[in-house]
């Protein structure tokens, strides 16, 4: 039974591994558009887009050269470790924020190598997200790799919502979601991730966005595994494989739903605003964080 059970648990993790890259982006995109009153499309639209483009020959302008040739490789290659290590879990979770950090290398490499103002504009704003929101994202993975566990009672529930906000507005922040930015425009020239990416055609863009959905995916997962492993109540269900491969991947998918609702009912703000925001979310999490170790 043990055996059976572990067993159904690694298939569990392979079918998540394979699918939630693209039902993450899918759920995220239809219930955005149910929550706007449209019917969106499929679920597995970004599968057939990414299928659609593979088939495609990219056309490179006049100023390519290396890094328009093999920037979306190198950040599809990235993506896909980031994705293998947040699910498998093969290394030390403290690795993310270097595969974050090359994806976005290679994606700024390539806008800046085109030499548009647009994907320079995309750039600047890309790095921007990248100086104040990686501290965080590491407050929060050594939180992750500690044995913190967030019991039940008032305090602790309380130190866990603050916890997982915190968590939460630093997730927004790496994929550009409001308040950071706002894909419903559908102004690609106002987008972080979409400005750098209006040369990319063919199999680059589907590399790029590739890269983008592995890193979607992987992003959902932590939060998701963050509060089945430090939360007392969910510890019996992640010390069970298979019912924890079953939670973390409806908890990814949960997860996509509710962020895709929050970015159809709210606006970003403008970015000189956002230094302060993710400055004071340091200090924030910083604070909680001593306050949780101080605690244990």
């Amino acid at each position: 039974m043990v055996t059976a059970t572990f067993l159904f648990g690694i298939l569990i993790q392979i079918l998540a591994f394979i699918s939630l890259p693209f039902l993450c982006g899918g759920v995220l995109q239809k219930i955005r558009a149910y929550a706007q009153g449209r019917k969106g499309a499929p679920v597995l639209q970004i599968l057939y887009d990414t299928v659609r483009m593979l088939k495609k020959s990219p056309i490179d302008g006049p100023f390519s050269g290396f890094f328009s040739e093999s920037s979306a490789i190198f950040a599809f290659a990235f993506g896909l470790v980031l994705w293998s290590l947040v699910s498998f879990e093969w290394a030390s979770l403290l690795l993310i924020p270097f595969l974050i950090g090359m994806i976005r290398f290679a994606t700024v490499a390539y806008a800046v190598e085109n030499g548009t103002s647009f994907g320079g504009m995309g750039a600047a704003r890309e790095t921007l997200l990248f100086i104040f929101g990686e501290p965080i994202l590491i407050l929060v993975l050594v939180v992750l790799e500690s044995n913190v566990v967030f019991h039940e009672n008032f305090a602790h529930i309380s130190f866990a919502i603050l916890f997982f906000l915190g968590a939460t507005l630093i997730v927004l922040s790496e994929l550009a979601k409001p308040p950071f930015d706002d894909p419903r425009t559908h102004l690609e020239l106002t987008m972080v991730h979409e400005a750098m990416l209006l040369e990319a055609s063919g199999r680059t863009r589907a590399f790029f966005e590739l890269a983008h959905q592995f890193k979607t995916a992987s992003l959902f997962l932590l939060l998701t595994k963050l509060g089945l492993e430090h939360m007392e109540v969910f510890l019996g269900v992640s010390s069970v494989p298979i019912w924890k491969e079953l939670a973390s991947f409806g908890g990814a998918i949960l997860l996509s739903a509710l962020i895709g609702y929050w970015e159809a009912n709210s606006t970003r703000r403008k970015w000189i605003w956002i230094p302060e925001l993710l400055g004071l979310n340091f200090i924030f999490m910083l604070i909680l964080g001593i306050l949780l170790k101080l605690g244990k």
